[in-house]
């Protein structure tokens, strides 16, 4: 990049983003052959590696030699730096916080040919603004992070029933001291049953969790077995009636206790189908993620709940999570309290409702997940991110509002 261009630019990682964040009306930057990780420190875990190495990378090298990512999202097929673009989160951002929280520090190329160190005590307003700022102030080059040391390759899964959305929260709440928890929902239950979930719990196993028998190798791996959806399923496969079903019989299967999984079934479970979104039908699917506050979280869940069983429109994919302190990155997500996360077949209907559930979301004092959003409007987006003024006046400050684009950033003035 070079002082005089004129282009607007924008760096693309895996595509795994689900809305219009890589890509726009410029360059697009492929950043996946600056892959190579340049340090490791056994001692401590902290790695630095380039921009475009993959987690699941991370995690086949290093995972063996005794550490993990300190955070994970629900893929392992996304770049470090696009999960710091994102602030990345995961099942332990309760304890953990997000992934900008372990970043220590990054090299952001500006595009006017320079390239600034940014870390809390260094470029520290580049520092806010990157952290969850879309790749909207640069170029990240390289990036050093602490990982976290484990004992295996295993989760010890505990999973519990909560027969409405009251439960599954208090569910959450006794369980705060566990290192993972997520929930699965049952989204179109309705009355007495509304919210009906499977929580799952999970703390990073140690040898002596095994069967004695296994206890030598803790980090051995079976490969996992790779399911493909060889085909788009017609509009019709999806609707209440076939997704109440298979929610109800999701639910029943979720038998209740704790054993030993592998982390990609844990982590990752639909890295093990490829092209799963074709079940959505040629129209795609589209993502809602919103976030609300702790005070608001009962109430304001259940409004959500209660609007998406009264439409009536399948989500094939519900989750739940309960979420820590608020994020330091400017435009970052996460913020105390509970995130939905619901898939929806891109119909005109759905959109619709995900207009109600933008209403609800912003009575409750939530937001949308900027990673996942595809159709947000500029107002929600000023409503609910308190230090978009200051990631504005950062961007204005070093010139990258014309520098770096996004179809994003365009739709939604960033």
């Amino acid at each position: 990049m070079d002082r005089t261009g004129d282009t607007p630019v924008i760096a693309r990682g895996a595509a795994r983003s689900y809305g219009d964040a890589s890509f726009g009306p410029g360059l697009t930057l492929d950043m996946r052959r600056l892959d190579h990780v340049t340090a490791f420190d056994a001692a401590s875990g902290v790695m630095t590696c380039e921009a475009g190495v993959l987690l699941s990378d991370v995690i086949r090298l290093w995972t063996p030699r005794g550490w993990f990512p300190p955070v994970t999202p629900g893929t392992k097929f996304v770049t470090i730096g696009g999960m710091i673009a994102s602030d990345v989160h995961g099942k332990n951002h309760h304890l953990a916080g997000s992934f900008g929280d372990h970043v220590i520090s990054f090299r952001l190329a500006l595009g006017d040919g320079s390239v600034a160190t940014c870390s809390r005590t260094e470029n520290v307003d580049l520092f806010e603004a990157t952290c969850g700022g879309m790749g909207l102030t640069g170029v990240i080059l390289e990036a050093t992070f602490r990982m976290i040391p484990v004992r295996s390759a295993r989760i010890m899964q505990e999973t519990q029933r909560a027969p409405n959305l009251a439960a599954a929260m208090d569910l959450f709440e006794a369980g705060s001291e566990r290192t993972y928890s997520v929930a699965w929902i049952d989204c179109l239950a309705t009355g007495a049953e509304l919210g009906r979930s499977a929580v799952i719990f999970g703390d990073h196993a140690s040898p002596d969790d095994f069967d004695s028998d296994a206890r030598s190798a803790p980090f051995s791996r079976r490969t996992p077995n790779k399911r493909r959806i060889p085909l788009d399923f017609p509009g019709f496969a999806l609707n209440r009636a076939s997704v109440s079903a298979f929610n109800k019989l999701y639910y029943k299967r979720q038998a209740p206790g704790r054993r030993l999984v592998d982390l990609e079934p844990y982590f990752y479970p639909l890295d093990a189908i490829q092209d799963w979104n074709r079940i959505y039908g040629q129209r795609g699917f589209v993502q809602y993620q919103c976030v609300l506050p702790l005070a608001t979280s009962r109430d304001g869940l259940a409004a959500l709940l209660t609007e998406i069983a009264r439409a009536g429109d399948p989500s094939f994919l519900a989750v739940l999570k309960r979420l820590g302190r608020e994020s330091f990155g400017l435009l970052s997500f996460p913020l105390e309290g509970y995130t939905l996360a619901l898939d929806f077949p891109a119909t005109d209907r759905t959109f619709g409702l995900l207009d109600r559930l933008d209403d609800i979301t912003l009575e409750a004092g939530g937001r949308l997940y900027l990673t996942k959003d595809a159709r947000m409007r500029r107002a929600m987006l000023e409503a609910s991110y308190p230090r978009l003024d200051r990631f504005r006046a950062v961007r204005e400050q070093y010139g990258f509002t014309t520098r770096f684009r996004s179809a994003l950033s365009d739709r939604l003035g960033l």
